[in-house]
């Protein structure tokens, strides 16, 4: 290791604080690890200035102060100094390794935000959308991250504490994205961790930058208020001290505790209290030695004071799923106010503040602890949310919901705590556990009785989930289920099935078109050569996934009949069973079309780059069919010498073509899609919407374009699009392909 610098020789701002905060919460560990991360992160940002002119250095060693006041490990103060290097230095991620080991190299990569190339060109909006896009993938990455090692999230909420804290150097576009990303993600991230400490100064940071004059005004409330009643507050705590000491309870800590102005914003928002009517500024909280204490001392609180029926919360016995505990009441204060009491030990009271990385002040050589314990279903629920969701922009809305939205506690018979968005349903509890309990559902009790599946869980509910081997889930309960990892669970269900007469649909196109240019299927279709084949055609991995594009017309079949052809001429040839009939060597080449010598059947709809024949009409000229149009091969069958090869080559119109779209039924459905369309700049000829049974819609529309190419990847888009289950291109009369 290199030699460390004497940390008296640095003048930069910050950094003797660093190292007595470190040796404060470490008083027997040595700081000459953070030393070298120091120096490292120094040269590395030399010449690097802030916005606000100051050298860059600052801010890292400022990030890594917030790191070391909630009592982070070495390792976690070392990669926040270094948390910006491998975006804005040129040091590498494994020179890091090489200085600092494997686990500060995989937190300084997981804080690191993904690189793009900047979109220049395009409207507003599409560049918006692009870095919205980004913006998702490189949350998405770092909740991944995340889910490895907690300690990546708590580096990056301190990055962005310190950031906001310095935010009016940006300009005011800059600085209201920032805020609100502040108060949509990161705050709700910093709860789910139980990092209060962090989560109430960023609510605050950015509610004074999105509402200032609310922010000024709430302030000023308080402090009058604080100021009128610390006289009160002093006589209630000093009453309860000495009547906690009569009783025993000497080493209790009681002290005032103000209310942020955050929350104090958001039950005037939420819950629509009138400013004059939110009298409960202050709150007083009770620390014990031991848990049982805590019953007593409210015992106490309760006897001085009367409690407002129905405002008790005991979540020492019912935790929340971030390891928080605490006894909450509210009561009738000394001057017939509201007064909140919380009552909690020590060591919860350690948690409470700094969630998470409470987990990570392992001293006295107890070891490194598995911080990740009390959190591994939210660790699972990360992975599953990633897995679920195919774009990152579906991620986002996932964990935006289940994530960051209030939460309920239930339990399993077996007293196994679920913690689910509120609101949820016995679905929503089911797919929790696991997805097939969800598939296999078939009834659910609360508390020992039945009751209706869309019937809402409640905080300490037991619930319990009876499944049958044989059931399956119905699109019904995409009305009931709140979370968005659970509709997705139902929607991936429905998507299996419905692959499965894709699929079928597509082997079926490749066997008619094997035939008609004269091979056998039974040779050409064997699962060894559409494997090999795979790997050639565009989003497919499997023999399955071949023909599920064919079955959708994302993939021509033609073009895999020349891939089965090469592959076969390549190897090994394989016996025919028939002679392909001679044709014509080179097709006709059609370059314009509905003129007097061609026509665009009506039935199939083809448009300019498909695989198309040509039917000699009497009187009519050509009509152009779909290789594979029903009426198509009817007429060949019946007269095989008017069929003539053609090519039609994009001509610069558009054609109209039809398709259904069955989607999941909900209100803006039809308003979502035709935004793909806007998007993609597809005209829409005609849309119309109809109810189906079971929750879903049909969505017929019509729609112009230049060629095959264009309507491929528009149907790329609609198929990834969330609600949809199935995409069909149709005839015009309706049959379907």
């Amino acid at each position: 290791m290199a030699s460390p610098v004497n940390p008296s020789d640095s003048t930069v701002p910050g950094w003797e604080q660093l190292l007595a905060t470190f040796a404060e919460h470490w008083p027997d560990e040595s700081a000459e690890k953070i030393t070298l991360a120091f120096e490292t992160a120094r040269l590395a940002h030399e010449g690097q200035f802030r916005k606000t002119g100051e050298p860059y250095i600052i801010h890292p060693v400022a990030v890594a102060i917030i790191v070391a006041e909630i009592g982070m490990d070495e390792d976690s103060i070392c990669a926040a100094l270094m948390h910006d290097v491998l975006e804005d230095t040129e040091l590498t991620a494994e020179r890091i390794e090489e200085l600092f080991g494997a686990d500060i190299r995989a937190m300084v990569e997981g804080v690191t935000k993904l690189v793009h190339q900047k979109m220049l060109e395009g409207s507003v909006r599409e560049r918006a959308a692009a870095e919205s896009v980004r913006a998702a993938e490189s949350l998405r990455k770092l909740l991944l991250a995340m889910a490895d090692d907690f300690r990546v999230m708590v580096i990056k909420l301190a990055d962005r504490l310190h950031n906001m804290q310095t935010l009016g150097a940006m300009a005011i576009e800059k600085q209201t994205r920032i805020a609100n990303e502040t108060l949509e993600v990161y705050a709700p991230i910093a709860a789910r961790l139980g990092i209060w400490q962090l989560k109430w100064q960023l609510e605050d940071l950015a509610f004074k930058t999105l509402h200032p004059d609310e922010y000024q005004r709430i302030r000023d409330t308080v402090a009058k208020s604080r100021k009128d009643r610390e006289k009160e507050l002093d006589e209630a705590i000093e009453e309860l001290k000495i009547r906690l000491e009569e009783v025993g309870l000497k080493d209790v800590k009681v002290v005032g505790r103000p209310k942020h102005l955050y929350s104090i914003f958001n039950k005037h928002v939420k819950q629509g209290v009138a400013w004059e009517d939110i009298l409960d500024l202050i709150a007083i909280r009770v620390i014990c030695e031991r848990q049982h204490e805590c019953y007593l001392a409210l015992g106490i609180v309760t006897e001085i004071w009367k409690p407002i029926p129905g405002l008790f919360t005991d979540y020492i016995q019912n935790p929340k799923s971030n390891g928080y505990q605490s006894l909450h009441t509210k009561v009738i204060g000394p001057s017939g106010e509201p007064l909140e009491v919380q009552v909690r030990t020590r060591e919860m009271h350690e948690i409470a503040e700094f969630g998470i990385a409470a987990h990570w002040t392992y001293k006295e050589g107890s070891g490194k602890p598995n911080a990740v314990t009390s959190f591994s279903q939210l660790r699972k629920q990360l992975f599953d949310w990633s897995n679920d969701n195919s774009s990152s922009s579906d991620f986002l809305r996932s964990v935006s919901t289940d994530l960051f939205a209030e939460q309920v506690f239930a339990f399993t018979p077996g007293g196994d705590v679920v913690d689910l968005p509120a609101g949820s349903t016995p679905i929503d509890f089911a797919f929790r556990v696991h997805t097939k309990l969800g598939e296999n559902l078939v009834m659910a009790k609360i508390n020992g009785d039945v009751v209706p599946l869309g019937a809402p869980i409640k905080n300490g509910d037991v619930v319990e989930i009876i499944s049958r081997g044989n059931a399956q889930p119905s699109l019904d309960w995409l009305e009931h289920a709140k979370s968005p990892h659970t509709r997705a669970k139902i929607r991936a269900y429905f998507r299996k099935r419905d692959r499965n007469q894709i699929v079928q649909r597509g082997r079926d196109a490749l066997d008619r078109e094997l035939r008609s240019a004269g091979f056998d299927p039974r040779i050409y279709m064997r699962d060894e050569i559409i494997k090999k084949i795979s790997k050639k055609v565009k989003d497919s991995d499997s023999v399955d996934d071949v023909f599920a594009r064919l079955g959708e017309g994302l993939t021509s079949v033609q073009s895999v009949v020349d891939k089965i052809r090469l592959l076969v001429a390549k190897d090994a040839p394989v016996e025919e069973a028939t002679t392909k009939t001679a044709g014509p060597a080179e097709p006709t080449l059609v370059t314009s079309i509905d003129q007097v010598m061609t026509k665009r059947a009506r039935c199939c709809q083809p448009v300019p780059g498909e695989e198309v024949v040509g039917f000699v009409t009497r009187g009519r000229g050509i009509m152009i069919h779909r290789r594979l149009c029903p009426n198509m091969m009817s007429l060949a069958e019946e007269d095989a010498g008017r069929v003539t090869p053609v090519k039609w080559q994009s001509d610069g119109k558009t054609y109209p073509v039809d398709l259904s779209i069955t989607c999941v039924n909900r209100q803006g459905l039809l308003m979502d899609i035709t935004t793909i369309f806007g998007e993609s700049k597809t005209n829409v000829n005609s849309a119309r919407i109809k109810t189906l049974p079971n929750n879903t819609a049909e969505i017929l529309i019509t729609i112009d374009v230049a060629d095959i190419q264009a309507l491929r990847a528009l149907m790329t888009k609609i198929s990834n699009f969330g609600d949809v289950l199935s995409l069909l291109r149709v005839h015009s009369s309706g049959g379907r392909r």
